[in-house]
């Protein structure tokens, strides 16, 4: 296993690291709306914090070579269901036909009382 910490995503706000890789994949840990370079919150509606947080996972993979197309799997927790068309609809155009497995969940709170986090597993590429 070897931890990855992407310098130009936003800092972890706990105790773990961006990213592990293990067995080819890249496990990526959950990413809120947060602006990497003043750590607030980035917009007031789904959409605008959907398209943040996809920002900051891209942010997160780029740090190793990989895209959103590399994404093997996703777990979206909203926190409120009734915004899952608006995430969905950003999540979709950002995914640009890409489907790879996910899991929608809504939530009690995000961390931060975010709108959305995304965690996702990447397929490491072959050196």
């Amino acid at each position: 296993m070897k931890p990855l910490h992407a310098e130009d995503a936003p800092r972890a706000i706990g105790p773990y690291c961006h990213a592990m890789k293990a067995a080819g994949l890249m496990f990526c840990s959950g990413q809120t709306p947060l602006d990497p370079d003043t750590m607030k919150l980035v917009g007031t509606t789904i959409e605008e914090q959907t398209a943040r947080v996809l920002d900051n996972l891209s942010i997160v993979l780029k740090a190793e070579g990989l895209t959103l197309r590399d994404v093997v799997k996703t777990t979206v927790f909203l926190k409120d269901m009734a915004d899952f068309q608006g995430m969905n609809k950003v999540y979709e155009a950002a995914f640009d036909g890409h489907r790879p497995s996910r899991t929608t969940i809504a939530v009690r709170q995000n961390p931060l009382d975010a709108l959305v986090e995304i965690e996702c597993v990447a397929e490491l590429r072959e050196a």
